[in-house]
């Protein structure tokens, strides 16, 4: 496998009319982190009145993990309620998140001529209603969201979507922004240079 930190922005990878083009969302296509911490800023606060104040980090993602840092005496119940609460609030902040123009705009241009397949961890419902808020549903061939095996185990998405689809992970194209997805889309078999880091 080739190093990661030799992955750069490569603005212009050439894209054939039989290359098959994989999009992630979140901080790829879609920025949607300050409307993520929103919502688990405002699940916190109802299920158990704790502010978050001005915790929000651009540079790093809110997540589960974070919750688990931040609030470490959370029981079993108030965690899973405040995930379940997150979920029903995303809606609330869908106008915080931003769509990156220029990844938005090669999937406009080559939706009409390529397969253009969404590969997300992100779950089914909240990555439709980014796509549905921002127009871009419609613009996809294919659409692959989380999935994880039996035991909760995270599966590589781009194994996942090149075995469903039945490709030749040499003729994908991957828009990514995350070290460890990039890590995955290599050992997937994509290649260095058909990897454009955002």
């Amino acid at each position: 496998m080739e190093n990661i930190n030799e992955v750069e922005p490569r603005p212009n990878v050439k894209i054939e009319k039989n290359s098959i083009l994989f999009f992630d969302m979140d901080g790829t296509l879609v920025d949607t982190d300050f409307a993520n911490f929103l919502s688990y800023k405002k699940a916190i606060q109802t299920v158990i009145q704790l502010d978050l104040g001005t915790l929000f980090n651009p540079k790093e993602r809110f997540n589960r993990t974070s919750i688990k840092k931040v609030i470490p005496n959370l029981t079993d119940v108030e965690y899973d309620n405040i995930i379940q609460q997150k979920e029903k609030n995303y809606k609330d902040y869908l106008p915080q998140t931003k769509i990156n123009k220029l990844i938005a705009d090669i999937l406009i241009q080559y939706s009409k001529t390529n397969k253009t397949v969404l590969v997300t961890n992100c779950r089914k419902d909240r990555a439709l209603m980014t796509l549905n808020y921002h127009n871009l549903t419609d613009k996809f061939s294919t659409l692959f969201f989380r999935q994880s095996s039996a035991n909760e185990n995270r599966i590589n998405k781009f194994t996942n979507a090149i075995s469903v689809m039945n490709l030749s992970a040499k003729e994908v194209l991957v828009f990514e922004n995350e070290k460890q997805e990039i890590e995955d889309a290599l050992a997937a078999g994509i290649l260095i240079n058909n990897i454009l880091s955002v």
